[in-house]
């Protein structure tokens, strides 16, 4: 699946009525409605480490972990402050309305989703060949949240144990494509060349990527990339 930019929808949804922690819709007054668009400067610095690669991400949020309770696709806790990052990008409209129904709810306007201006191919190499410290970390917190006596806790270890999959399974794909995104600026078409999320010796994967990324000039992906 090529990827999908989130923004449009965003900027299309943020003044009208946003997902709520209890299940209904609420309407954020006119003067807090676009504050995830970085409004505090220096946020991108501050970012979580396990934030994935993408638009959206979590620097210094509250600690009342309402972000679960709208987006469990896309929102975890961390188990130092139980602040919030997102570990799951949106990929669709739906998605992308409850992610911002759970940033919108940040009282502490932690979260932004300009991200696109600071990642770059080699920021999203250099993430992905760290990626199994954020493996260690989630795989751990499942273990150790799965057995709390916190409901919340054992609620949230689901994330942790989704984003160990994710990890394993389609996020190397998903990532592949927004390296293309970053240095194109549009979604790849079928049949375009994925560029590679390797540069050197990968000691924790050897996954196969294909033929090496030629740029704009290329067209056809090969099989198994």
């Amino acid at each position: 699946m090529a990827y999908w930019d989130p923004l449009p929808s965003v900027r299309a949804a943020e003044s009208g009525p946003l997902p709520a922690p209890d299940g209904g819709t609420w309407l954020p007054a006119p003067e807090h409605r676009g504050t995830w668009w970085n409004a505090r400067p220096g946020r991108w610095a501050e970012r979580d480490w396990r934030n994935v690669p993408g638009p959206f991400y979590g620097a210094g949020t509250d600690t009342c972990w309402t972000g679960r309770l709208i987006a469990p696709m896309h929102v975890l806790y961390d188990d130092e402050w139980g602040a919030e990052f997102v570990y799951r990008q949106p990929r669709d409209s739906a998605q992308a309305l409850r992610l911002l129904g759970a940033v919108a709810q940040d009282p502490m306007a932690g979260y932004a989703c300009d991200g696109d201006g600071h990642w770059t191919p080699d920021l999203v190499r250099d993430w992905w060949r760290e990626r199994g410290r954020v493996r260690e970390w989630a795989a751990a917190l499942d273990g150790k949240w799965s057995v709390s006596d916190r409901e919340e806790e054992r609620e949230a270890a689901g994330g942790a144990r989704e984003y160990v999959a994710y990890i394993e399974g389609g996020l190397a794909e998903h990532l592949r494509h927004y390296l293309f995104w970053l240095s194109e600026g549009r979604p790849a078409n079928p049949g375009e060349l994925l560029p590679p999320l390797r540069r050197g010796p990968d000691p924790a994967s050897r996954q196969l990527v294909g033929a090496e990324w030629p740029g704009r000039a290329g067209r056809a992906t090969p099989p198994g990339s």
